[in-house]
């Protein structure tokens, strides 16, 4: 897939006969047992996203790096089906499909919301959203060229509480030759416009450290790799938005007002960004009803949290937890995420993906209540 040329191109341009540096392990002994993190599900292919609705119900994408053949699947008596059934699954030329949709969100309405990122552009991203008691398509939006063309990534996204503003990170291309740099992009739902801010900014940049997984930089024919703005959450007010780049050692927040303000400069808006703590490289985020902020660690199969005094704490850790990704709050205290085992997906072969199999997803109580879907 594209992806894998631009990592690539990437590597070569900026670490060809440079040595690879790493974030200092920042983890530490867990608060729990590995054992607190129970199963919920074993798949023949790597997760990548997850949202669990308040009625208990569990949906995921698959990774679109694993291509699978289904993209979007609801968990039923353990097993995936698909989401909202197999025609949308499949490509399609007078009527929308999933192509390659990594992020989902369940929002205060019940609906489903699906972010595709078009091949990287390549094709054309798109935001829609399911009623998940029916099924039926409620939200369509296709993303302009000028808002994620090719080489823009729409990697993960947040929902305000009312369900009218969506905040979408575009890790971008690593290249800007390929065009594509990081950026925010902020969804008007109600309007259907969008809008890219922070583009560029230093805060949704990669830092020049790369993945270290098992002991060994993760890469593409031996370059290492590098990924921007990844992580994004709300709190549970709505005030702020934590995001950060998963090749970076920085959480950074602003106040979400400061990202709807049309008539605010860029460099107006990039003077209210705030680095927030250091964190490890994490592929997924979320927050809880007390103000944590939750992390996952693939480098070091952990999950951290981040409390109101910014001293990182790390809560579970295990080698069970290959590449653990994406993250959302259930009803009763539980938290779920996925397991992507990435380091076995990018650039290996469909028998080498088969053979890591199954793939988990977990599920644990952090101690602290969140909004389901979240």
């Amino acid at each position: 897939m594209i992806l894998r040329l631009f990592f690539i191109l990437s590597a070569f341009f900026t670490v060809f006969g440079c040595a690879a540096s790493h974030i200092p392990d920042r983890s530490g002994e867990p608060r729990y047992n590995a054992d607190m993190a129970e199963v919920v599900a074993h798949l023949p292919k790597p997760p990548g996203n997850i949202a669990v609705s308040q009625d208990h119900r569990v949906f995921f994408s698959f990774h679109p790096e694993a291509d699978p053949d289904i993209k979007v699947a609801e968990l039923v008596e353990g097993k995936p089906v698909a989401f909202p059934d197999n025609d949308f699954q499949q490509k399609h030329s007078d009527q929308p499909f999933f192509n390659t949709v990594l992020s989902l969100r369940v929002d205060s309405q019940n609906r489903l919301w699906t972010l595709d990122h078009g091949n990287f552009g390549r094709g054309r991203p798109m935001l829609l959203a399911f009623d998940i008691q029916s099924g039926e398509l409620l939200h369509r939006y296709e993303f302009p060229s000028d808002i994620a063309g090719f080489g823009s990534f729409l990697n993960d996204f947040q929902i305000t509480k009312s369900g009218d503003v969506i905040f979408i990170a575009d890790t971008g291309a690593p290249l800007p030759i390929v065009g594509g740099s990081p950026a925010i992009i902020v969804y008007d739902v109600i309007n259907k416009t969008a809008r890219r801010v922070l583009e560029g900014h230093a805060s949704v940049k990669a830092s020049p450290h790369v993945v270290r997984v098992g002991g060994e930089n993760l890469s593409i024919l031996g370059f290492p790799i590098r990924i921007a703005l990844d992580s994004i959450a709300l709190d549970r007010e709505g005030k702020w938005l934590y995001y950060g780049a998963l090749n970076g050692e920085n959480l950074y927040r602003i106040v979400a007002e400061h990202l709807l303000n049309p008539a605010m400069s860029e460099e107006e808006r990039g003077a209210k960004v705030e680095t927030y703590a250091p964190k490890t490289m994490s592929d997924g985020i979320t927050t809880d009803l007390a103000g944590n902020i939750y992390l996952t660690d693939m480098e070091h199969s952990a999950v951290h949290i981040i409390p109101p005094d910014r001293a990182l704490q790390t809560l579970l850790k295990d080698q069970r937890f290959r590449w653990p990704d994406g993250f959302s709050f259930g009803p009763d205290g539980w938290l779920y995420f996925t397991c992507s085992d990435l380091m076995n997906v990018i650039g290996k072969s469909r028998n080498h993906i088969a053979s890591h199999a199954p793939y988990p997803i977990f599920r644990f109580k952090p101690g602290h209540e969140g909004i389901p879907g979240q």
